[in-house]
């Protein structure tokens, strides 16, 4: 079996309550009991079996599984599911788990494309289960989703906004994030937390704040494969210093 069928299985343990149980509750029924023998018992790596419990580290199958829904919300934000994005998640978990899961991946995110996502109610299940960290990272995917076809459509953008004020994501991160991806003349600036007109050492200092924000070792409990995709968002942080200190020839 696929290693991502066992993560789904997990993660349906994760979310067998709530909103999000609802819907892999239809959708895991149709597209993996024939093909992978799923098992529909997971153990729960949150603190409680409520739909709205603590904060905690997920396991990797509660993560997959909270990502795949909200990509299908993103996908559909705009009205049409293009090709190029498909392709972004399929190239994303080919590069980071390997075709055979990532064909798995595909399989259910068709399958969530058909469904009513309630977005608001699934962050805030996400937002009352997960860590601060994996929420991060989910804002980061979110937004590649939304540029894999070279334009963030308003719509979309609107929608990964709302996500992030649901997810409890303070603005400051947002901004970051959303400058890794939208360029404008402050964005290193921004993608660091400060403004233009900060200090040589006030950079320094936001530089090696944001490191250890946005390093992969913060998302290390989902296992070496997300935190290989967490290296992403960590190398624009570096891309953004070392912007600014060529600008400001800082040593």
């Amino acid at each position: 079996m696929a290693k991502f069928g066992k993560w789904i299985g997990a993660g349906l343990g994760a979310y067998a309550a709530g909103p999000i149980g609802a819907i892999l509750g239809f959708v895991i029924g149709s597209a993996f009991d024939k093909n992978t023998n799923v098992s529909r018992v997971g153990s729960n790596p949150y603190s409680s079996g409520h739909p709205y419990g603590r904060p905690h580290r997920p396991t990797t199958g509660g993560y997959v599984t909270s990502l795949l829904v909200l990509v299908a919300a993103m996908m559909k934000a705009d009205g049409k599911t293009l090709k190029s994005e498909l392709n972004y998640v399929k190239d994303f978990f080919v590069r980071n788990f390997g075709a055979p899961s990532a064909a798995e991946a595909i399989k259910l995110l068709q399958d969530l494309l058909k469904q009513n996502i309630p977005v608001t109610d699934v962050c805030q299940q996400i937002r009352h289960n997960m860590d601060y960290s994996s929420r991060l990272q989910l804002m980061h995917f979110m937004f590649g989703i939304a540029q894999a076809d070279g334009h963030i459509h308003e719509k979309e953008l609107q929608l990964i906004e709302h996500i992030g004020i649901q997810l409890g994501i303070n603005t400051k991160d947002y901004e970051s994030i959303k400058s890794m991806f939208i360029k404008n003349t402050d964005a290193a600036y921004k993608i660091l937390e400060i403004e233009p007109t900060a200090s040589d050492d006030e950079v320094k200092k936001a530089y090696r704040r944001m490191a250890m924000k946005y390093h992969p070792d913060k998302v290390s409990y989902l296992g070496e494969d997300f935190q290989n995709a967490a290296n992403e968002k960590f190398k624009k942080v570096q891309e953004a210093y070392s912007e600014i200190k060529k600008q400001r020839n800082i040593a």
